[in-house]
């Protein structure tokens, strides 16, 4: 399935007519789903850093990448709208089932273990990346 930032940046790009949000009823600030992003750079960064441990001898392990913090889809939404200064569609849904209010990973482990953090933190950044990504000439 993919992830909310893509498909939002299709609908503002005029590729996918609406964006579909399941749920505005959620134990959240915002009543919308709280999820972790991370941006590919970041986990260029740890793949490698991982590859670097093992290749000195430590043991395979596996972490939890993130930035620990998590957005909502409404903070994406807004951010989307923000960045590329251009209207989003939405279509509310109801719930599906199984969604949690929030999933957010916990880095520390990466962090302890192979000096890893995100860098990328700040949404703008990670939609204002992405966005450029989208309407890259192929």
């Amino acid at each position: 399935m993919p992830n909310l930032i893509p498909l939002a940046l299709q609908v503002a790009a005029g590729r996918r007519p609406h964006l579909q949000v399941f749920g505005r009823d959620y134990d959240t600030p915002d009543g919308t789903c709280v999820r972790d992003y991370v941006h590919v750079q970041d986990l260029c960064a740890a793949h490698w850093l991982a590859l670097q441990s093992l290749m000195g001898g430590a043991g395979s392990q596996q972490f939890n990448l993130g930035n620990g913090r998590g957005f909502s889809v409404q903070e994406v939404i807004d951010a989307v709208k923000r960045v590329t200064g251009r209207p989003l569609a939405l279509m509310d849904q109801p719930r599906r089932w199984g969604d949690p209010a929030r999933l957010v990973a916990d880095p520390a482990l990466a962090q302890r273990v192979l000096g890893w953090q995100a860098q990328f933190t700040d949404l703008d950044i990670l939609i204002a990346h992405a966005w450029r990504w989208e309407n890259r000439k192929c």
